[in-house]
């Protein structure tokens, strides 16, 4: 089973790879939230399936015993935490873009490179 959601968390991140490629914005901002989510399975992958008692620790125990894993749990919470935290900016991005260019394609972005240029007059 582990080797199962292994290759599917490898998939996921390999499709959003293949977004990212693309010079279209919203392409790449899917892409960036596929990639969290891949990355968040292969995560819950590396720390492994072996247990599912939650881990607390019995009254008038002083350790943990056998129970799931509390720092992977942690690491998949903080990512997801900071995935969707990226891809609200970057969506805030891709609506600023729109608004401004009136295009989602990358190569047309190009607004913080003509800042320093002097404007062009029409001279008809």
């Amino acid at each position: 089973m582990i080797l199962l959601y292994a290759l599917v968390g490898a998939g996921v991140v390999g499709c959003a790879l293949h977004m990212m490629l693309s010079r279209n914005l919203v392409r790449l901002l899917l892409g960036v939230s596929l990639l969290s989510t891949g990355v968040n399975i292969l995560l819950f992958v590396a720390g492994g399936m072996g247990n599912r008692q939650p881990p607390l620790i019995r009254a008038g125990e002083t350790q943990l015993g056998d129970s799931a894993d509390p720092l992977t749990q942690a690491l998949i919470l903080t990512a997801i935490v900071i995935g969707f935290a990226l891809t609200v900016v970057f969506a805030a991005f891709v609506l600023r873009a729109w608004r401004t260019e009136r295009t989602v394609d990358g190569r047309a972005v190009d607004a913080a490179e003509r800042l320093g240029l002097p404007r062009q007059e029409d001279d008809a």
